[in-house]
Parts: structure tokens; C-alpha cells; sequence
């Protein structure tokens, strides 16, 4: 689905050298599909746009006589716009699709002596079953075309190569109109059919820039289900294309807005691995692979932002090459905490297009059903942690019926990291990612993009004094970067900084209790703003309001609630707040709420929720702490839910209560069998101890011992807990030895990082832990880790992970790493400077999109002998590969692939293992110039045994992996 007006254009083609002419049809707006007979061995064609009055000249750029098709290229846009492109269909039924439409300039439509063409359209039916042994596409046409001209031609020439629509998607181009049905018969070429063909794709890639768009399954044909998606996808655009940034919504609406194409592209995570350190990967390469993910990530890690980023450039079709499968799908965003607001239960198929809320008409009936059916919908569940613990059985029960009923369906759920087990969806097939904290460049790049926010309305403030100043802050201050690892606190940061002129707190609970009292008083305050709604709070009073909102919303499991609901807490706590409540009834009170705090959003119509859940936890850890309900919080520690509430309850706590909640969080990991989350409560007692200005020495002797007896941790949630502790805990672990749990230890210490850490990863730098010391260099400062670390390990027997420019710049402090691993965005030019003199035997180059050629491979065609280039959508010149004389193993993995690759890479004498997973799903691979390489063992993934041709002479040497 595609929420941008697509195309649907034919267009004339005039073949010069041989006087034809015939139809063709928009793909973008500078390709165009037409016949291949039509051009028969011209090199380019005329083309025009009906309304246009001059012809562009195309080159063709591929063609095919036996499939009947050619694809031209123009060098400026037929339409005078960008971005558009035709939605393409393949026939998924054996049964007749009526409502088919043909376009194109056929001879009938000729005046003037034929010197003027006008465009003509018929409809018909689309006849599965009449082309399945030649693989053709015939249409059945509704009524004869014309009466048939004198000279016994056909009144349909110069219709070949015009356009088969079904709606909005193209399924084919005309062939040619058989002889003896009385003109009502026309063959077709389907697009599956070109986009089977590998070569084909290779030209298509290279003439847009861009892979070939995935194929919508056709099984029907309704002639509202089209205008409906187009509607459904620009709501979904609507709603989930930008979001609020904290901070920046006193700058003004553009401001406060954030386009989502800037805000979480940066964000990484990792896969639930056998291993005992997955290497971290950016959230696009991840969720490209896997058709079902189970997202796990803390509190203002982005999950709910990346999953609205998903839902509006999937809706629209402008997700990037990692992504593309998902580009076109119909996305319906299922938030369960507006589900549990409502009182509703959890959607049917036909209830999926109301669940959120969208500004969008009725379906029409058995629409989704039928998006489903026919895979198409990308299913987006948010936030399984906000259904009570009670019923997540339940949502477990509906997802798993649904994908069972719709095996299809590609499927993303958010959850935190805790609040479900770590195999609660495999039976579903769902594969777990966790989201990973920012690192110091995603922190920098947040920053920069917070500040060129405020810029739009910021009139003579000094933005960029403020964004140089922070960023020299959070580069030379490694606790305050330490505060920033998540979305939300690095833009609680920037805008504390900017209102404070550059003095920022020190405490992550400081940093909310700041925040909450620039948003609740000295925001009305410094914009001049006197009593506005006619009512006038104090920063407490608002917090006593909301406070008693949040506690009350924390206790029902929920963290959205309805105008009706909010009003009942208002009349509970009004009548001791007699100030407050003589300045206006309880809905005004809302009001002013609703319109000055910032704090409470209307996520649907009338259904708010608190701008961030993190805010709604630290007031309802206020109120619990004021009432004096400790014991209550601590009757709740053992549910992962209440953690938030239990770790920001610690600031509100006076010198009383703090020991009181610290030793109930010990006795409670104390009783729990569960190793995990004997754990979890252990490093949250240690947490809130740390908000203490004085705890006895006792308590803190307990806290160390508590913390000590789940040393080093075992599993990967323990591992994540026990890191939350950052330096506290490196004094408290054993010293290396011969022990396997060196192992577990070093696990920890990496997890930490920071500069803190490396005199204790310096002592495990050794051979057997050489591989997880190069794989964590990203997590230490990278100039004194490479000196320290790496340079004392046997780089030689082992490949070195390099994911930032800072890593890049040590390559020449490591001349024995003679296998490197380089993955992320760097310029050729970096890349040959860093390996300048290098004895590299194995390269990998991985998620590089700047890389056209291998020309920096040309140093080591002498010393090189196995080489992997993964994800490198950009490319197209594998002809460097022609002097690698003694590559053995090779590995292509999103590299177009066509003949001409191929002849290349049979060129290399010694290569032995090949691996080639392909550019595009659906691609198809002739291997016949590999042939010549008898001792070549070769292994393609991702395309089914029809799809790859001269399999034979391989024999037990090919593997296929669909």
C-alpha cells in the first residue's frame, strides 16, 4: 500500500530506425515498461506524455525479446515531478478478475492522417487459466474494440506495451492480439514474469537507485478495496508520521513536531543469541530478516516511536533497501494501552482499522480479512507490558489465533525487557531484539537534530552556542552521556540545558524533577503567561493533581484513561485542595491541565495519556512515597511493571523511608527463587541506595553482599540488570583466573564500557577472550582501548570489529589484525587512507551504502583470500574482484547479481566456497558462468530451486537455502 499518489500513466513509444510505434508505461518517473518488439534493435526511444507537447528521448537500458519486454530510462522526469512510482501486482487466483483495465494508444485512436494519437482504455476480465502453458496473461475484452479496418490489420496495433491495471496495481503489459477471437482476446506479459528475471532487476535497481517494489497478491478483484488503502494509508501518515519532541513544544507547532525520518534512525539493537555477546546492529538490518519480532527495550528507548516510524513509511512505501519487503504492506497499529483505556477487547480481523483510532471512514466489509489473506498486512502490537500480568495470557491467545488463522502476516510486539519470559512467543516463530542504549555518536546526532528543531522558531536565541556547549558537555562528562542513553532523556537534556542556559542536573531523578517543574511552572512563567484558563497552580499543586492520576493509574495496570475517568480522580482530591478548586469546576481543572502542563496528551478522542509513562511512574512513585505507602510498592516488587515506580520512589524518599524501602527490595530478592529476578531486585535495592545522602554503613555492607552473591551474572536479563550498576559493581568482581566464569565476568565488564572500565578489561586481554574483546571496542574509548587491549591480544587469529570512524582512525595502531571486519557508513576514500600499508588477508564491508566499486581491494589482490561484502545496496562494479588471485571464499549478500557479476567472479583461479544471498526476494540467478569452476562448493539464500538456473552441473555442490 501506498499512500502517495501512484501512477497510472501510459505513454507513447516511437521506435525512430523503424518507424513503430506502441505503448508503454510509467514504472517511476524517469523508467518506463513498454514491448521489446516495439523498439526491436534500437538502442533508444521517443517517448510522450499525453498533455505534453515535446518527446524525451530514453535509452534502453535492458530488453528481452523472448519475455517481450524493455525497460527505458529517461534522464529527467517524463512528469516534471519525483518520487512517484506504479504499484505492482502479481495474479494470485486461478479464478476469472473482472474490472480489468487496459491502457495505451492503439491505431483506432489515430487523426489527422495518424499524425495525432489519443489514449484509449478497455475493460475486461483477467482469464488465469487461458495462459498457464504458454505463461502468458490474457484479458477477455468487455465489447469489441472497433470494427476491423479495411487492410485487415488490427484496430488494437500500437496498443503493445500499454498498461493492465487491476485498480491502482499494474499486473502486466499488452503482447499482442491473437488472431480469430475477433479482437476481443489480448496476451499479455505479467510483471512477475520480469520480476523473476535477475537482470532485469540489476537495470531496474541501477536506473532508479532503489530495488523493485514487492508484488501485491491479487486473489479478487473489489473496486473499493483501492481507494480505501489509498485513504487508510494516508490516515496512517497522518497519525504516525511525526511525533512531539520533549522540550521543544514551547518553540511552536513546527518545532514541536518532529518528523520521524530524523528522530530513530539511529537506533541499534541486538538478537536473542546462543552466543554470549550478539553483535549489536542497527534496528533496520535486523527487522528486514525476520518476518516476526518480539521487541524488547526500557522505558524511553523508542519502541513506541520506531513502531509509529514503521507504520507511516511502510504505509507510504519509502522504508530503505533493508526494508523494502515491507514497503507497500498495510499497516495496522494495534496500542493495547488504548484497548485496555477503552474497555475493549482485543480486535477481530475485521476491527483491526479502528484499533487506533484513526481519522479514517468504515472499511469496507471484509477488506482487512482480505489484506490479511493475502499477506499483506504488517501487524504492529504495542506494548504487551501495559496489559495486567493477569491477562497476558490472554493477548498471547488472540496474536497467536490471529497469525495462526493469517500465517502471512509480518508481525512487530514492544514489550520491556522483563515483563514477559524469554520464550513467550517462540511457539508463534517470533524472534526476540532487544534495543540497545545510544552511543556517544547517536547522542551527538540526537542533539544536533534537537537543535536544528528548535532553530525553525528560534528568532535570535543563540541555538548553536547552546548545541556546541552541551555536545563539549556530553563529550568531556561521561555521566551526564551516561543519563542520555535513551531518546527521551537526551531530549529531557536539551531542553533543561537551553531553559537553563546551560547548568544540568546531575541524577537521572533529578533530571525528571527538573523537567516536571519546568513543564508544570517556570514554562508559563517565562513566556509571560499569567493565570491562563483563568486558573493559577503551583508547581506542587498541579503535582498533587497528577500525582494522584498517576498512582491511581499505576494500580490499575494501565496508562491510558478517558475524560470520565480523570474526573473522577479530580472530585476525589479537589475537596482538599480549596484553593485550587475555587478557581474553576472540575472539567475546567482538566482543561488546564490538558492545555498548560504538557504532561497529559489526547492520544484518541478523548482518551489522554501522560506524555511519556516514564512521568506518570516518577509521580506515581510521589504520591506512594507522600501517603506513606511504601509497603504497598513493596508488596508489587516481584512484577516488572512496578520496577520504575519502585527505583524513582528512592528520590521521594525522606531519610526514614529510604532504608525501609531499600531492605524490603533485599528481602524480597532474598525469598525469590527465580535467579533473575533475585537479581533484579538486588541491583534496584542497590539503585535506590544510591539516591541516599546517608545510609548506615550495615545497610550498605548488605547492599554489597546482595549484589556480590549474583556475581558474575549467568544469563543475558541478569547480565542487563546487574550493568545497570555501572561502576558500583567492577570493585566487587573476582579477579581473573583459570575459572570458566572469566568469561561471564568479561561479559559484565564490556556491558559497563566507558572509560571506568578499561583498567578492568585490561587484565582479561589475553588470547582465549580475544574474540569478545574485539567485538566490544565500540563500548570503550577507542584510542586507549586499541593501545590497552587490542594490541595486546592475537588480532592474527581473529577478525576485528570496526562500527565508527573513531575505530577507523586506529587501524594503523593494530598492524597484526590482518581480518577486519568493517561495518557502517564509511567514505571509499576513509577506507583506503585507514588500510593504507595493512596486510589484510580476510575484509568484510558490511551496511556501507556509500560503496560503488571495490577499487580499495586492489592493494591486497597479493595477500587477500576470503572477502564478504554484506548490505551494500549501492553496489553496481564488482569488477575490482578480476585481480584477486588467491580469494578462496566469497561472500555477496545484497549485491545485484546478473550475468556480467558472475563471468567476473568465475575469473577468481582459487575461489572455492561461494555464498550469494540475493539483492531482492523473488530474483532469479543463472549460474552457467560459474560452470567452468569444478571445485567450487556454492550456497545461495533466499530463492526457491525454480529461480536458479544451471543448477545441474553443480550437483552436490550447491546448497540451497530458500
Amino acid at each position: 500500500m501506498d499512500s502517495r499518489p501512484t501512477l497510472r500513466a501510459a505513454v507513447v513509444v516511437r521506435s525512430e530506425p523503424h518507424g513503430t510505434q506502441g505503448s508503454g508505461v510509467l514504472l517511476t518517473t524517469e523508467t518506463v515498461l513498454t514491448s521489446a518488439h516495439v523498439l526491436r534493435d534500437a538502442h533508444s526511444a521517443w517517448v510522450s506524455l499525453p498533455g505534453r507537447s515535446t518527446s524525451v528521448l530514453c535509452q534502453v537500458v535492458w530488453s528481452d525479446q523472448r519475455l517481450d519486454a524493455a525497460l527505458l530510462q529517461a534522464r529527467e522526469s517524463l512528469t516534471g515531478t519525483r518520487g512517484y512510482r506504479t504499484a505492482i501486482g502479481r495474479l494470485a487466483t486461478d479464478r476469472p478478475v473482472p474490472g480489468c483495465e487496459i491502457l495505451g494508444f492503439p491505431r483506432v485512436q489515430r487523426y489527422e492522417g495518424g499524425r495525432k494519437l489519443e489514449s484509449d482504455q478497455y475493460r475486461g476480465t483477467l482469464l488465469p487459466l487461458a495462459g498457464l502453458i504458454r505463461r502468458t496473461m490474457v484479458v477477455e475484452l468487455d465489447a469489441p474494440p472497433a470494427t476491423e479496418p479495411g487492410d485487415g490489420g488490427s484496430p488494437l496495433a500500437g496498443l503493445s506495451g500499454g498498461p493492465v491495471f487491476a485498480d491502482a496495481e499494474l499486473l502486466g503489459i499488452v503482447r499482442e492480439v491473437p488472431r480469430g477471437r475477433g479482437h476481443r482476446r489480448v496476451e499479455c506479459v505479467p510483471v512477475s514474469a520480469l520480476a523473476a528475471d535477475a537482470d532485469f532487476l540489476v537495470a531496474y535497481t541501477q536506473a532508479t537507485g532503489h530495488g523493485f517494489p514487492s508484488l501485491v497478491a491479487l486473489t479478487h478483484h473489489t473496486s473499493t478495496d483501492a481507494p480505501y488503502e489509498h485513504e487508510y494509508g494516508e490516515a496512517v501518515a497522518t497519525a504516525y508520521r511525526r511525533t512531539r519532541i520533549f522540550g521543544l513544544d514551547e518553540l511552536g507547532r513546527r518545532a514541536a513536531e518532529w518528523d520521524l525520518d530524523t528522530a530513530y534512525l539511529s537506533l541499534e539493537a541486538t538478537p536473542r543469541d546462543a552466543s554470549a555477546a550478539p553483535v549489536p546492529q542497527r534496528i533496520a538490518d535486523l527487522l528486514g530478516t525476520r518476518p516476526r519480532v518480539l521487541l524488547r527495550g526500557d522505558a524511553g528507548a523508542g519502541k513506541t516511536t520506531l513502531v509509529w516510524w514503521l507504520a507511516a513509511h511502510a504505509a507510504a512505501g519509502t522504508l530503505g533497501p533493508q526494508l523494502s519487503e515491507l514497503n507497500g504492506l498495510v499497516p495496522f497499529v494495534v496500542p493495547l494501552r488504548a484497548l485496555r483505556a477503552r474497555g475493549t477487547g482485543f480486535p477481530s480481523p475485521a476491527e483491526l482499522p479502528g484499533a487506533a483510532g484513526l481519522m479514517v471512514d468504515s472499511a469496507p466489509d471484509g477488506w482487512a480479512g482480505r489484506v490479511l489473506a493475502e499477506g499483506r498486512a504488517l501487524l504492529l502490537v504495542d506494548g504487551l507490558d501495559e496489559v495486567p500480568h493477569g491477562d497476558r495470557e490472554d493477548v498471547r491467545a488472540w496474536l497467536s489465533g490471529l497469525l495462526a488463522r493469517y500465517p502471512r502476516t509480518r508481525c512487530v510486539a514492544t514489550v520491556r525487557p522483563l515483563a514477559v519470559e524469554a520464550d513467550w512467543l517462540d511457539a508463534e516463530d517470533f524472534e526476540e531484539l532487544t534495543l540497545l542504549p545510544l552511543r556517544d555518536q547517536d547522542i551527538q546526532a540526537f542533539v544536533t537534530a534537537w537543535h536544528d528543531a528548535a532553530r525553525l522558531d528560534a528568532d535570535d536565541e543563540p541555538v548553536d552556542a547552546l548545541e556546541r556547549d552541551l555536545l563539549q558537555q556530553f563529550r568531556h562528562n561521561p555521566t551526564l552521556a551516561d543519563l542520555a542513553r535513551t531518546p527521551l532523556l537526551c531530549a529531557v537534556i536539551c531542553a533543561l540545558h537551553r531553559l537553563r542556559e546551560g547548568f544540568l542536573p546531575e541524577t537521572r531523578w533529578a533530571l525528571y524533577d527538573s523537567a516536571l517543574r519546568l513543564l508544570l511552572g517556570s514554562r508559563d512563567d517565562r513566556r509571560r503567561i499569567d493565570a491562563p484558563d483563568g486558573i493559577r497552580m503551583s508547581v506542587e499543586e498541579h503535582q498533587q493533581l497528577l500525582q494522584r492520576l498517576a498512582a491511581w493509574l499505576v494500580r490499575g495496570g494501565q496508562t491510558e484513561f478517558t475524560r470520565e475517568q480523570a474526573l473522577h480522580q479530580l472530585n476525589r482530591t479537589l475537596p482538599g485542595m480549596p484553593r485550587v478548586a475555587a478557581q474553576g469546576t472540575p472539567e475546567e481543572i482538566l482543561t488546564h491541565l490538558l492545555n498548560r502542563t504538557g504532561l497529559l496528551h489526547e492520544r484518541t478522542d478523548s482518551v489522554f495519556q501522560f506524555a511519556h509513562r516514564t512521568f506518570q511512574d516518577f509521580l506515581a512513585a510521589k504520591e506512594f512515597v507522600e501517603d506513606d505507602l511504601v509497603p504497598e510498592l513493596l508488596r508489587h516488587a516481584r512484577e516488572q511493571q512496578w520496577h520504575d515506580v519502585l527505583l524513582l520512589a528512592a528520590g521521594h524518599c525522606s531519610r526514614r523511608d529510604l532504608p525501609v524501602l531499600v531492605e524490603g527490595l533485599l528481602a524480597a530478592g532474598s525469598g525469590s527463587r527465580d535467579k533473575d529476578l533475585k537479581t533484579t531486585l538486588y541491583v534496584l535495592a542497590a539503585l535506590c541506595a544510591q539516591h541516599a545522602a546517608w545510609l548506615s554503613e550495615g545497610l550498605h555492607a548488605r547492599v554489597r553482599k546482595a549484589i556480590v552473591s549474583v556475581l558474575p551474572p549467568l544469563s543475558r536479563d541478569q547480565l542487563e540488570a546487574v550493568a545497570r550498576l555501572g561502576g558500583f559493581v567492577l570493585p566487587l568482581l573476582p579477579d581473573p583466573g583459570p575459572d570458566a566464569r572469566d568469561a561471564d565476568a568479561l561479559a559484565l565488564i564490556c556491558e559497563i564500557g566507558g572509560a571506568e572500565a578499561l583498567p578492568y578489561v585490561r587484565a582479561y586481554a589475553h588470547r582465549r577472550h580475544a574474540f569478545r574483546l574485539s567485538i566490544n571496542w565500540s563500548n570503550f574509548p577507542a584510542e586507549a582501548y586499541a593501545r590497552e587491549v587490542l594490541a595486546r591480544i592475537p588480532l592474527d587469529m581473529i577478525g576485528l570489529f570496526v562500527t565508527g570512524r573513531d575505530q577507523l582512525a586506529q587501524i594503523p595502531l593494530l598492524p597484526h589484525a590482518s581480518d577486519l571486519i568493517l561495518q557502517g557508513d564509511f567514505a571509499p576514500e576513509e577506507l583506503t587512507a585507514a588500510l593504507r600499508g595493512h596486510a589484510l588477508r580476510g575484509l568484510t564491508v558490511a551496511d556501507n551504502p556509500r560503496l560503488t566499486d571495490l577499487s580499495l581491494l586492489t592493494p591486497f589482490a597479493t595477500a587477500l583470500d576470503a572477502l564478504a561484502v554484506q548490505r551494500c545496496a549501492g553496489l553496481t562494479d564488482l569488477t575490482a574482484l578480476e585481480g584477486l588471485d588467491r580469494v578462496h571464499t566469497l561472500l555477496l549478500d545484497g549485491v545485484p547479481l546478473g550475468a556480467a557479476e558472475l563471468k567476473v567472479i568465475a575469473g577468481l583461479p582459487l575461489l572455492r566456497h561461494l555464498t550469494l544471498r540475493p539483492l531482492l526476494d523473488g530474483t532469479g540467478l543463472n549460474l552457467a558462468p560459474l560452470h567452468s569452476l569444478t571445485d567450487l562448493e556454492v550456497k545461495i539464500e533466499g530463492l526457491a530451486k525454480r529461480q536458479v538456473l544451471g543448477r545441474a552441473p553443480f550437483g552436490e555442490r550447491l546448497t540451497l537455502i530458500p
